[in-house]
């Protein structure tokens, strides 16, 4: 088991935004991964994340399994299986950094467009073809970097579904990707009883938080959990682009 009090300072924030993530405020989850990143391998941090991730859904999809969109998560998983072998793949070969800083641009451009676009925001309705993809970019930037959020609601926000639904939707769909993950990362030996371990410490924080952002979901308003939610996007695609590129400089 990990035992360096720096990991555990670094961890145990991390931990309670994965909890409140799991809660239903899915950008805020994404500052575990890359935090404890800051400290040691990125995939290394997502290992030690996905068994606690695992713990969460069983709760989360059950508080949720009510308020989901059926046609949304059937399309976002199929993509997410062709994302989820990709990242796969080229997990050896594929800069960290080059992904976030990718992945960080498109988010702010998203949030930026929704934002200062003229004219009345029109609901975009689901398409085949955009579900597919962002669900494969949601697999591959949560395989590799814990960052599945931003294409996710790339695609899901411009629908303006209800808030339940989209929190519902948000749940189950990441519950499917996180378990499709467990493969590519026993295939690239990223378990062990030392990740396994910390996971376990850390377990009973993330539950609790979850908890926490079940209820706060619940008692916030529509439109400022809709407005959290693009601030959300911003203030994480901002640290993605902050970390991609520093590694280039």
């Amino acid at each position: 088991m990990i035992t360096d009090p720096i990991f555990y300072a670094l961890a145990l924030p991390a931990v309670t935004c994965l909890g409140l993530g799991k809660g239903g405020f899915a950008g805020i989850g994404m500052m575990a991964a890359p935090m404890l990143a800051l400290y040691i391998p990125p995939l290394q941090a997502a290992a030690i994340m996905l068994p606690i991730l695992l713990c969460q859904d069983v709760i989360s999809v059950w508080t949720y399994r009510r308020d989901w969109d059926a046609w949304n998560v059937k399309v976002l998983s199929v993509g997410a299986v062709f994302g989820l072998g990709i990242a796969w793949a080229f997990a050896a070969y594929v800069s960290d950094a080059a992904i976030r800083l990718i992945v960080g641009l498109i988010g702010i451009s998203f949030v930026f467009n929704a934002w200062f676009s003229r004219g009345p925001k029109a609901v975009t309705p689901p398409n085949l073809a955009s579900g597919m993809f962002w669900g494969a970019a949601s697999a591959f930037t949560s395989t590799l970097i814990q960052a599945g959020a931003p294409p996710f609601q790339m695609y899901v926000l411009p629908q303006h579904m209800t808030k339940m639904t989209l929190v519902g939707t948000t749940t189950i769909f990441f519950a499917l990707v996180n378990v499709m993950k467990v493969v590519p990362y026993l295939g690239l030996g990223q378990f062990s009883t030392e990740t396994l371990g910390a996971s376990a410490v850390l377990l009973p924080i993330a539950v609790a938080t979850n908890f926490l952002g079940i209820w706060l979901v619940r008692v916030t308003p529509v439109e400022l959990f809709y407005r959290l939610a693009y601030w959300l996007v911003l203030f994480m695609s901002l640290a993605l682009v902050w970390q991609g590129s520093a590694a280039f400089f």
